[in-house]
């Protein structure tokens, strides 16, 4: 299986995903501000498009930056699990040495006295009797050698304990975030609902059956696209994936297998290829190669806008298969839909 790069959701389940990724808007809130998106009387058609695109463009760059949050606290939950078991061990370690430095004082007790390094070693502080070089001359090589380990074994608990606070501080910071943004994708789309909701119905109806562009769907001022094969086994394998999510429901936050938002389908179609992309679609702008939209092949990820908020797999003859806003199912439109950011062949 080819890798970009590591998979992070296997170890978190759907339920404390969802709480986790009820997590990702401080950034969008300040990013994108409040609109009042209610039609006013003097709202056309066409301005009242305008507007929905353009809640809809904000409601897309918030949801990215969910799953962006997301993908951080799951990963953050993988360091700290790791950072509790490797304190788990640690600790265990340190009971056995200290177990066993115990049986050496309780035999040197018997037979007569305590060593001083014993009962320095066992105190709460033995870092002072270290720092004095003197008192190890009254130690054995090996007491002084199992002193030595024992305190490089704490020494190493303590640090990964602060490395498991960190990790539990920052997923925490990441559900906080991660909330917000999914607040601020909630009240894009009610925004949007609501100007929708004011059109007339025939206007309404007109505008689920555009493309999101606005545009006829011809590639006019696009550089000519020629009919090539797709760039490589994965990728007609991932162009014959996100075919048969064609008509399946935009979620956002979702990728698969019943809905999907933009970069959740790429992410989605990729992984029945073998292939692990990641989770949003600014990083998967580098997941490969880029090249000129002029030499796009099937399987190429389309990147749209300059912030790369919007994502899409090119599939040949100028059409793009991508999961386009609330309400529309994963489809077909022209490449030339928006603005091109950039091609990635992966």
């Amino acid at each position: 299986m080819v890798s970009h790069r590591r998979s992070t959701q296997s170890g978190i389940g759907p339920g404390v995903r969802a709480t986790v990724l009820s997590a990702a808007a401080a950034t969008a809130a300040a990013t994108l501000g409040t609109s009042g998106a209610h039609a006013e009387p003097q709202d056309t058609p066409r301005t009242a498009k305008a507007r929905v695109d353009r809640l809809y463009g904000e409601a897309e760059r918030a949801t990215e930056q969910y799953n962006a949050a997301g993908e951080n606290a799951e990963r953050l939950r993988g360091e700290f699990d790791r950072a509790r078991d490797r304190a788990a061990r640690g600790q265990e370690r340190v009971n056995r040495m200290r177990t066993a430095v115990g049986s050496a004082a309780s035999a040197q007790y018997r037979s007569g006295g305590l060593d001083p390094s014993l009962a320095l070693l066992l105190s709460s502080d033995p870092d002072s009797y270290l720092d004095r070089a003197a008192v190890l001359e009254r130690v054995t090589g090996r007491q002084a050698e199992e002193l030595r380990e024992l305190l490089r074994a704490r020494r190493d608990l303590e640090q990964i304990r602060a490395e498991a606070g960190h990790a539990l501080a920052e997923l925490e910071h990441q559900r906080a975030a991660a909330a917000r943004h999914k607040r601020t994708v909630e009240r894009k789309l009610a925004e949007a609902r609501r100007v929708l909701g004011a059109l007339p119905a025939a206007d309404r109806a007109g505008f689920e059956r555009a493309s999101r562009s606005g545009r006829d769907g011809s590639l006019a001022g696009l550089p000519g696209l020629a009919d090539l094969p797709a760039g490589s086994a994965r990728a007609a394998a991932a162009v014959m994936a996100v075919r048969q999510a064609l008509g399946r429901p935009y979620v956002w936050g979702a990728n698969g297998p019943d809905g999907f938002d933009c970069s959740g389908l790429m992410q989605w179609a990729y992984a029945r290829a073998g292939v692990a992309l990641p989770r949003t679609s600014q990083a998967q702008r580098y997941a490969g190669h880029m090249v000129p939209l002029s030499e796009a092949r099937p399987g190429d990820l389309v990147v749209y806008r300059a912030d790369a908020s919007h994502v899409a797999m090119y599939v040949g003859n100028g059409q793009v298969i991508h999961a386009p806003y609330p309400g529309a199912p994963v489809r077909y439109d022209p490449v030339g839909m928006m603005p091109v950011s950039s091609v990635t062949r992966v």
